[in-house]
């Protein structure tokens, strides 16, 4: 996929890099990156996926702009306040980059919908508030075999990881799951929501934008992944950990009990 002149101009800091060049370009223009969730982690994933040229977006959110949104969700400003978040972020990409395509999908993403949903990208990026659609789009992008950078946040603190789980490790092993590393959903209620707890909104633009890092990684081929690593983000310490984690046997999905494909 060719660039344009303006293109290769926009993105001159990018092709002088080694490992990326005007072919790693032309690979993030024509990838297809589907980003679940147009909030506090899909705000910059959105803004830095789009800067970086990735050729389209699909933005996945069921809802509209609220006030008490803007303390984090930085792709929306105050007048965006009713607003659906899919057009509000669409609004914003077209203001960073009118190269890149958005495809914004109004809904909640949910186990009967995820299949049509993500077999239409290459790569996934979830960073959903809510713990049914995590499980939704990583059980998903397993039997579509896409992968999946997924994160999320609490009040100081955050994670990311890569998921691959269709392919082998070096040693031959599968490559873990979610649910290796989450084998069950905590029961309903148990955790507290953003609006409950509260969360340092700057917090959502460190972790949203290490996720889309990851998901640029993965699209060019460089670097090492965080498959089989979840990175761990401590705002008030200012402390990155990784923690390695393997694939459980046990795991509904690619476990030896499992019936997948």
């Amino acid at each position: 996929m060719d660039l344009t002149e303006d293109e290769i101009e926009r993105y001159a800091r990018h092709i002088v890099l080694a490992d990326v060049g005007g072919a790693g370009q032309q690979k993030l223009k024509a990838a297809r990156v589907l980003v679940v969730g147009a909030g506090g982690l899909g705000a910059p994933l959105i803004q830095y996926l789009a800067a970086a040229g990735v050729g389209t977006l699909g933005i996945v959110d069921d809802d509209d702009v609220a006030l008490s949104n803007l303390q984090r969700q930085v792709i929306h400003d105050t007048g965006s306040v009713g607003a659906a978040k899919v057009a509000s972020a669409a609004g914003a990409v077209a203001r960073i980059n009118p190269n890149v395509t958005v495809e914004p999908h109004k809904l909640r993403l949910e186990s009967d919908n995820a299949a049509a949903l993500i077999e239409r990208y290459d790569i996934v990026a979830d960073g959903s508030d809510n713990i049914a659609t995590r499980y939704a789009v990583s059980d998903q992008c397993f039997f579509s075999r896409k992968p999946l950078v997924t994160a999320a946040v609490g009040q100081f603190d955050g994670s990311i990881t890569t998921l691959k789980p269709w392919l082998a490790g070096a040693d031959g092993t599968p490559n873990p799951t979610y649910r290796c590393l989450f084998p069950e959903a905590p029961p309903e209620g148990l955790l507290p929501t953003c609006a409950q707890a509260g969360i340092l909104g700057a917090l959502t633009g460190v972790v949203g934008s290490l996720q889309a890092l990851e998901v640029i990684k993965e699209i060019l081929g460089i670097g090492e992944g965080l498959v089989g690593r979840l990175l761990l983000y401590d705002a008030r310490a200012t402390r990155f950990e990784t923690i390695r984690y393997a694939w459980n046997p046990a795991n509904p999905l690619n476990g030896t009990a499992s019936a997948a494909p």
